[in-house]
């Protein structure tokens, strides 16, 4: 499935966007005006990564972490009208007690080095459009040392050098794919591409301390990710691969339909949990075999892509 978008008069008119930030200790009101959103990423179905020239609409930082002004920059359109009811929600923006995901952020930024960059936080939503996913991949958190994550999960930029989790999802790929040559990037962009979303149940952590960002409201945004998922009208359905426990808590919470999905639960990618049940299941060719019969020749998924590189 191919996503497009026609500009239409709706999206020529200017956002106008307030919000009332914290900033040492006193409440201060930010106007941001005059923004269209033909000039957004979302507007843009194939972007990897988002351009200086893409983020030049973008406000401060400290107010594009409040207001889902970085969710209107750095968010594909598809994904942006699935998930904006969420963008004013308590837990996100402003809860009950005056401390949301979006306040959580913004003293992380103010204290911390924080992964993935600003830009590439939605990232898995430029490359990945809703209307051609046919296979998600739960991760946990994103990579927490310096240049590895960058908002697919299990995906690292070069030249960073391939972690062990990666190095056996590519060794289970070459098992179920012969035409796939273990690659020397980490870079799983061009899958992405393919159709398959590369999502993290959190979407950011501290720079070296994994799990920081777990519990802060991330995993609730993404639960409605995956329901944008499992509740599209069109199309006849998606593979999921839920490795680890954490993932397939995350699918059972959230109660996949498996008349409408292919359900492939297993041990984690991990150098620690891979001989629990990881390596050899097959969930590679079993996702493309389910993908030709749901959905005809030409279907399934290109894993051999990177080879293209």
């Amino acid at each position: 499935p191919k996503h497009t978008h026609k500009t239409t008069k709706d999206d020529e008119e200017s956002v106008h966007a307030m919000t009332t930030i914290s900033r040492a200790g006193r409440l201060v009101r930010s106007t941001v005006t005059h923004v269209t959103r033909t000039s957004m990423v979302h507007n843009t179905p194939h972007v990897d990564r988002a351009t200086k020239d893409d983020l030049s609409v973008l406000p401060p930082p400290t107010v594009g972490l409040v207001l889902s002004t970085l969710e209107l920059n750095t968010m594909h359109k598809s994904w942006y009208d699935a998930l904006q009811p969420e963008f004013n929600k308590d837990y996100f923006l402003k809860g009950s007690t005056d401390y949301s995901l979006k306040q959580f952020l913004l003293q992380e930024h103010k204290s911390y080095t924080v992964y993935p960059p600003m830009a590439d936080v939605y990232s898995w939503s430029r490359l990945t459009p809703l209307d051609a996913v046919k296979v998600v991949i739960l991760g946990q958190d994103p990579y927490h040392n310096v240049g590895q994550a960058h908002g697919l999960s299990f995906s690292v930029l070069p030249p960073t050098k391939i972690p062990g989790s990666l190095r056996n999802i590519y060794k289970q790929i070459s098992d179920d794919i012969p035409s796939f040559v273990i690659p020397q990037t980490g870079d799983l962009s061009p899958i992405a591409r393919s159709g398959v979303l590369w999502l993290n149940t959190s979407l950011t952590v501290r720079a070296h301390k994994a799990y920081s960002h777990a519990g802060k409201g991330w995993e609730t945004f993404t639960a409605q990710v995956i329901r944008a998922v499992t509740s599209r009208a069109d199309g006849n359905g998606v593979v999921f691969m839920a490795w680890g426990l954490p993932a397939q808590k995350t699918c059972d919470k959230i109660g996949i339909d498996e008349v409408r999905a292919f359900f492939n639960p297993s041990a984690h990618p991990s150098p620690l949990s891979a001989h629990r049940g990881f390596i050899g299941n097959g969930h590679f060719r079993k996702a493309n075999e389910w993908l030709l019969s749901r959905y005809g020749d030409g279907a399934e998924i290109r894993w051999d892509i990177l080879n293209d590189q």
